[in-house]
């Protein structure tokens, strides 16, 4: 990732532009932004130290599971304080080097989420279609190792995206249509060429969203496959709740990102408030509501939290 300054086409500053035509409801708007950002760092606080400090989730399904309170974690503080600053104060106003920071980090981590989805799935698959084997398949040194390759991953496809912006002219506007700085949304503000940029990004876009979602539904197509033939209803509905709460991630990360895609590519050319609030919520409902679904579906969690929450008892005596 490049960030020197030696061209002197890029600008010193950027202006993030919120969310337009809803200026005037900017404080409004931060109500329900602040409330996910709090549900986002309070939740997946809670379920690192959970998973941290009791042995009993020690297992692969929950290593995955810190990775992904870990990710959401970093998406919410690189994402959320400066929409609020926006939202409150007006601070539009970015240094380019906190903007390709800022690019780097959403991009990134965004990359290693659904990564670690990809991997839960391949948890959940061998868990219920393997069940004799779990133990020796995802040893800790291979889940430790599908960890590493999931952050490599995201990093590896994502790092040069601040270099590919870096190296263009920016001559006119720079104001960026979004409250964070989004790839693509800064190289539309170039005045040079942009078809590497533009096919890089494509390029990832599918590799991650089509090749990750291919994978997780086959992988999902398996368990289907497996549990049918389990012989008791009891026994098909406790595989299927084991998977309910992934599912539900699945869609909360997916589904956002989908309909934004649809929008940048179908939707009107300028930045419109449906078009940035759908990237605001493909930022803010995963990390705010991952956690809550996890604490109400897992059992071993709920009890957990149950257990934390309930008052002690004195001893009369």
């Amino acid at each position: 990732m490049i960030l020197s300054n030696n061209s002197h086409h890029f600008p010193h500053t950027f202006f993030l532009a919120g969310i337009p035509g809803l200026t005037a409801a900017h404080i409004w708007i931060s109500v329900p932004f602040c409330f996910m950002f709090f549900l986002a760092v309070t939740g997946n606080f809670v379920l690192l130290f959970l998973i941290r400090t009791e042995r009993s989730l020690h297992q692969p399904m929950f290593f995955f599971l810190a990775m992904l309170s870990f990710v959401d974690l970093v998406l919410s503080l690189s994402t959320l304080p400066k929409m609020l600053a926006i939202f409150w104060f007006g601070a539009t106003a970015i240094s380019s080097h906190s903007c390709l920071f800022q690019m780097f980090f959403i991009h990134a981590f965004s990359a290693m989420e659904s990564g670690v989805l990809v991997a839960m799935a391949v948890d959940r698959f061998v868990a219920i279609c393997n069940p004799l084997h779990y133990a020796t398949i995802l040893t800790p040194v291979v889940v430790a190792k599908i960890g590493g390759l999931v952050m490599l991953r995201g990093v590896g496809l994502t790092i040069s995206f601040p270099s590919l912006a870096r190296r263009l002219p920016y001559c006119g506007s720079h104001t960026i249509a979004y409250t964070y700085c989004e790839h693509m949304a800064v190289v539309k503000l170039a005045c040079g060429a942009t078809t590497v940029d533009n096919l890089y990004a494509f390029a990832v876009a599918i590799f991650l969203g089509v090749g990750d979602v291919a994978f997780i539904a086959y992988s999902y197509g398996k368990i289907v496959r497996t549990v049918i033939h389990f012989p008791s209803p009891e026994a098909r509905a406790k595989a299927g709740s084991t998977c309910t709460a992934h599912v539900c991630v699945i869609l909360f990360f997916y589904g956002p990102g989908f309909l934004s895609v649809v929008m940048q590519r179908f939707g009107p050319p300028t930045a419109s408030a449906a078009k940035v609030i759908l990237a605001n919520l493909y930022l803010l409902f995963p990390p705010a509501l991952d956690p809550i679904v996890y604490g109400v579906k897992t059992k071993q969690i709920r009890e957990l939290l149950f257990k934390m929450l309930r008052p002690k008892q004195i001893d009369p005596t």
